[in-house]
């Protein structure tokens, strides 16, 4: 089996991120994507500091499908430059990384 991921990006609300969350899981792009409310970021944007609330998305899928979840991430995002970030997974419990890649099977036939 290949690597497992964990993809962190961030949505301006509620209905963005759980539209997003929606869209990768059905799509099998994900197993399953974490969204947590009430994030506060601070950042800087064409010369200017902003200070912006945003919902968290923690997206779990399989390394190989990560070039295509960021593709369509960036695709359906609202912002023009979207915090869309990989990390490989070193240890998982293997019947989650069972089941990951199991749920994640169709995104690797799709489209």
């Amino acid at each position: 089996m290949g690597e497992l991921m964990v993809v962190l990006s961030n949505a301006p609300d509620a209905a963005t991120a759980e539209s997003l969350a929606r869209l990768l899981v059905e799509e099998g792009l994900a197993a399953c994507v974490h969204v947590l409310p009430g994030g506060l970021s601070f950042y800087e944007w064409e010369g200017s500091l902003h200070r912006e609330g945003e919902w968290s998305m923690v997206i779990k899928t399989r390394a190989e499908l990560y070039e295509r979840l960021q593709a369509r991430l960036a695709e359906r995002h609202p912002y023009e430059v979207p915090e869309i970030l990989g990390i490989t997974v070193e240890r998982a419990l293997p019947a989650y990384r069972d089941w990951l890649f199991g749920v994640t099977a169709k995104g690797r036939i799709a489209g």
